[in-house]
Order: C-alpha cells, then structure tokens, then sequence
C-alpha cells in the first residue's frame, strides 16, 4: 500500500529491505572512518596526507575522494583554520605539568623529555624526535622520518622503552604538539606504564634542558653546511648523537664525564653498594 500511494516500485523497495547498506554506502563508512582516525591522530594533516594515511591502513581512495570526505565532515586542518580575534588558542595539555621546570632526576628511568626538531634538505624536510634522560642526558631513544606524524613520535618512545627495559613510573615530558597528545602517543605511555607530563604552550622555557640538546645539534651537525640528500643528514644526525654525544662530549653537571662514563660509573657503584 505504501508503495502504491508513493508510487514506487515494489521490486526496488525489496532490495532496499534486502540490503539497506550499499556496497558503495559500506565502502565510503570505511573510507570515513580511516580519515578520521588520521585526522584525530594528527590534526595539522590536510586532506592530500590523511588520504596518504588511509592509503596505509588499506583504505585505497584518490586524493578528490578524501577532499569530498572530509569536507562533508568539517574535519580541516588546523593549520587552514582562522584563528580568533585573540589568535588561536592553545591546545588543552593531555597531561599536568609534573616538572615544573625541575630538570633534575635522583636516578635513571625516572624523567624522561621529548620533543621534536626538523632541518631542510635539498630533497626536502626531515624530522628528529628524540627521548632524553635528565639523569645522565643520553638521548635513549629516537626516530627520524621525512613526515612529522604521531608514528615519529610513537617510535621514539618505543626505542626508548626498548634499550632502557624496566621504565615502569618514568615521566615522560613534552609539550603540546599533536603528535605527543595523538591516541597513538597516549596508548604507547600506557602500554609501558609511563606518566605523561606537558608545558604549558608557547613556552620554550618548559622543556628547556631538551630544547638545549637540539640547540647543539643545531650548531654542531644541522647549520655546518648544506644538505643534499635525507639519508646523509639522516647519517650526520645518527653518527653526531652516538659516537660524539654520547661517547666524546664531556658535560660539567656530569662531572665532566660523557653521558656513557656518568652512567657506567654510577651503575657500576650502585651494584657495588648493593
């Protein structure tokens, strides 16, 4: 009856009942939902890199497609955004502040800073994020990559975890960028049983004792000359941090010891007091 008042056709109406999702209609909820994990993950993305990242979670769409997408959901990156009359505002900290600029650690595995740097090569920009220890200063753990995504940063993290071993309780500080309040970040802190820790926004002065590692780096490797490809600022940066910070750079706070002595030292004489 309801067919013949609205004069449709019996036999599209039964298929409708059949099967009231679309293949199509199922495809485009998939595509949606990649693009919109991308999105959550790393809000800076626009639409040509959230598709890149639905690409890799085995969502195939064209470039347009994404746009369409994303478009009908209002999901824009933040760098396109306007900002206020007031500029824009800082994003909410995933964490509180637990350092308080205290850069100080009575022992390993108990502060850990992070962050993230990037260089331009002739081929293009590439990032560092690196994981410090305010106990010894070693750079524990860290990741390079053409893309500055939550991945960068989730990688760091694990390296970290990997090469130091029991870091249970450790507190992880950073600052408000995406990548560090991205999903992906909070779910790595949580799988190693770490506290996240962040500055307030726009203060470099928060995370000051990492931000002077990446000034050395700066002035010893970054600013020495120009850089023709990734992979040999990719060697530079690697070779720099374990042959020359690690293993040759002498610091005050330190004893006038290289990161690897202070902490060989300082193991060595606490298995000998247990």
């Amino acid at each position: 009856m309801t067919c013949r008042v609205l004069k449709i056709a019996r036999q599209p109406h039964y298929r409708w009942l059949a099967d009231p999702v679309t293949s199509a209609e199922w495809v485009q909820a998939h595509r949606a939902n990649a693009l919109f994990d991308a999105h959550t993950d790393d809000p800076e993305f626009g639409h040509r890199l959230l598709a890149d990242e639905a690409r890799d979670a085995g969502e195939a769409m064209s470039d347009r497609t994404a746009w369409r997408i994303c478009s009908d959901n209002g999901w824009w990156s933040a760098f396109g955004k306007k900002p206020g009359r007031n500029g824009k505002k800082p994003w909410p900290p995933a964490h509180d502040d637990l350092v308080q600029r205290d850069f100080t650690a009575p022992g390993p595995n108990l502060l850990w800073l992070t962050d993230i740097t990037e260089h331009r090569t002739r081929e293009g920009k590439l990032y560092l994020c690196a994981v410090k220890d305010v106990w010894s200063g070693r750079i524990v753990g860290y990741s390079i990559d053409d893309r500055m995504t939550s991945r960068l940063a989730v990688r760091a993290l694990e390296s970290a975890a990997a090469r130091r071993g029991l870091v249970t309780g450790c507190v992880v500080h950073s600052d408000r960028g995406s990548q560090f309040r991205s999903r992906r970040f909070l779910s790595a802190l949580r799988r190693h049983d770490l506290i996240g820790s962040m500055g307030q926004a726009g203060t470099s002065a928060d995370n000051a004792a990492m931000e002077s590692f990446f000034a050395l780096l700066q002035k010893n490797v970054l600013d020495r000359r120009t850089w023709i490809t990734k992979d040999e600022l990719r060697i530079a940066i690697v070779t720099w941090i374990e042959r020359t910070y690690h293993r040759r750079r002498r610091q005050a706070r330190l004893g006038r010891l290289t990161p690897i002595e202070y902490e060989t030292i300082m193991t060595t004489t606490a298995s000998q007091a247990a």
